[in-house]
């Protein structure tokens, strides 16, 4: 599976795709954009679910850091990255999880942390530093081949961990105590979300940016939130909602010349504005039907009374 994710991603490339896709770095644009506007609503709608949506801008500001060290170190800041983001997002679960901090604290020391240390590190690299860019704002249109390849083996990563272990994170996001009566190991459940998170960043960097990672993560699911009642669909509408702000976006890039990270996010933030006034505010929670299955369990607490829009 793995092998014919990462070759169609490839052979995209090669497609006679209409304007403005008809360029093969427009194409390589859509394909990694494709992988990160779906994976990472699939990681978003467990953090939202969890009361964690900022968790997405606290890793990411670690992988800043981890990007500064590996380019004052002279080696491939991705390693760097992925290192310190997992690192830093399983410390972040730790003191979460221990009560030590509370959630917005314990992502508040990290977030602010890992600019620091970013900066200071940046400073370091001397003419380097420069090389950050991309990866603060995003560089989707000169993504190469390579760069693909390495987001499309990401992407299957996190495609296949949602589908063998979604149920079990599912029942841990929507009640905890439940879980772990349950039988379902929700410190190790928890563990897990936080480094598939910390991996859907990582891969999202050359994409958005880390500073608008964690609004791919939310906007879609948001918008999900509205137009689905069930976790399940959600999941499948967010998923959907990311791949067209890829889409719109780099079209929107392509026509006028904009930014196209920042270009993908407002598409997904005017797609939830839209869809919140035309629908109206939601009543009721989510209705949590477990991924797999189509047996609705009781919406959690949490959710009674929450609206959207």
């Amino acid at each position: 599976m793995s092998a014919a994710i990462v070759h169609a991603c490839g052979a995209l490339a090669t497609l006679p795709l209409p304007w403005p896709f008809e360029r093969e770095y427009m194409q390589l644009a859509l394909a990694a954009g494709l992988v990160i506007g779906i994976c990472a609503p699939l990681i978003g709608v467990f953090l939202v679910q969890q009361r964690l949506s900022l968790m997405g801008d606290g890793i990411g500001h670690l992988a800043f850091a981890g990007v500064a060290a590996g380019l004052l170190l002279e080696v491939w800041p991705i390693w760097t990255a992925m290192l310190v983001a997992v690192v830093g997002a399983l410390a972040i679960e730790w003191l979460r999880s221990r009560g030590r901090t509370s959630s917005d604290l314990a992502l508040a020391l990290w977030f602010y942390g890992g600019i620091a240390a970013g900066v200071v590190l940046a400073s370091r690299a001397g003419n380097g530093g420069l090389a950050i860019v991309p990866y603060l704002f995003g560089s989707i249109l000169t993504i190469d081949a390579s760069d693909v390849r390495v987001i499309a083996v990401l992407g299957v990563v996190i495609v296949a961990a949602v589908a063998v272990f979604g149920r079990a994170l599912f029942a841990i996001v929507v009640d905890e105590e439940s879980a772990r009566v349950a039988g379902i190991p929700v410190g190790a459940g928890n563990a897990l979300l936080a480094v598939l998170t910390a991996v859907t960043v990582v891969a999202a960097m050359r994409v958005v940016g880390v500073l608008l990672i964690a609004a791919l993560m939310v906007l879609p699911v948001a918008t999900g939130r509205v137009l689905s009642r069930s976790f399940r669909g959600t999941m499948v509408v967010s998923a959907a909602i990311g791949a067209f702000s890829v889409i719109a976006g780099l079209f929107a890039a392509r026509q006028w010349a904009l930014a196209p990270g920042g270009s993908i996010v407002l598409v997904a933030a005017f797609t939830f504005a839209t869809v919140s006034l035309v629908g109206g505010r939601r009543r009721g929670g989510l209705k949590a039907v477990m991924p797999g299955t189509g047996r609705a369990e009781p919406p959690d607490h949490d959710d009674h009374g929450h609206h959207h829009g």
